[in-house]
């Protein structure tokens, strides 16, 4: 996968607030949804940091960028500049039918959406706010949540979207309480027969390299890196 067809992946799943092509740049309003949302991306390979720079000045955002696999000579332009690297990510695939071999047992994993309270409460206990909630309303296409569950106690949560055949999951939170408890495990595999239903060919996911427990989860089910990205942030933003 390439690194322009990545950034399309996470653009059609996982939205700004705002998107413009400036200067050679994909310029992202992310209205506190985090760094993928705000990140800048290069488009053109001569494009101007400068330019990209008075952007993010100019919509009030520190100076961050996406760094993907392959892009070495941005990588040391930044670096050359200050610039520090930010949460390394892994880039994570698997056909679909990999994952979607066997159901979660009843009553442990459910489709809802939009998503009831208590999601968002496990969100918000594992620092997804609502500002990426709204990056789940906003998003365009076939998309869903799953509630997991333990002995019919809210456990955890995740939310999953379709973009050009391939189901990209984010947010994958399970609450502390319930960890160790198989909750991820079930709702990856019912987030795979929720994409498999609607024709979704592979199932997609981003983890930063230091969660070492999720990245384990990950390879166990099948899933193999295929790539990744860092961002670069200015240390005075």
């Amino acid at each position: 996968m390439t690194p322009e067809t990545l950034t399309s992946l996470i653009d059609g799943t996982w939205p700004a607030k705002n998107s413009s092509a400036i200067g050679g740049w994909t310029i992202r309003e992310g209205a506190g949804a985090g760094s993928r949302v705000s990140a800048a991306s290069q488009i053109a390979p001569d494009a101007k940091i400068e330019d990209a720079e008075a952007a993010m000045r100019a919509i009030k955002q520190p100076r961050l960028f996406m760094v993907r696999e392959g892009e070495d000579t941005l990588d040391a332009e930044l670096a050359g500049r200050g610039y520090v690297i930010k949460d390394p990510v892994t880039f994570y695939c698997a056909p679909t039918e990999v994952l979607a071999t066997e159901r979660p047992q009843p009553a442990t994993c459910f489709e809802v959406w939009p998503p009831l309270a208590t999601q968002a409460e496990i969100w918000d206990a594992g620092g997804i706010d609502d500002a990426r909630l709204a990056v789940m309303a906003r998003t365009v296409g076939p998309k869903t949540t799953v509630l997991g569950r333990v002995h019919d106690t809210p456990a955890g949560t995740a939310f999953g979207a379709i973009h050009d055949g391939t189901a990209m999951l984010h947010a994958i939170e399970t609450s502390s309480a319930f960890r160790r408890n198989g909750v991820g495990r079930n709702m990856m595999r019912a987030l795979a027969f929720w994409a498999q239903s609607r024709n979704a060919h592979t199932i997609a996911l981003l983890v930063t390299k230091a969660n070492t427990g999720a990245n384990a989860l990950y390879t166990s089910l099948g899933m193999v890196p295929v790539g990744g990205y860092h961002y670069r942030i200015h240390p005075e933003a």
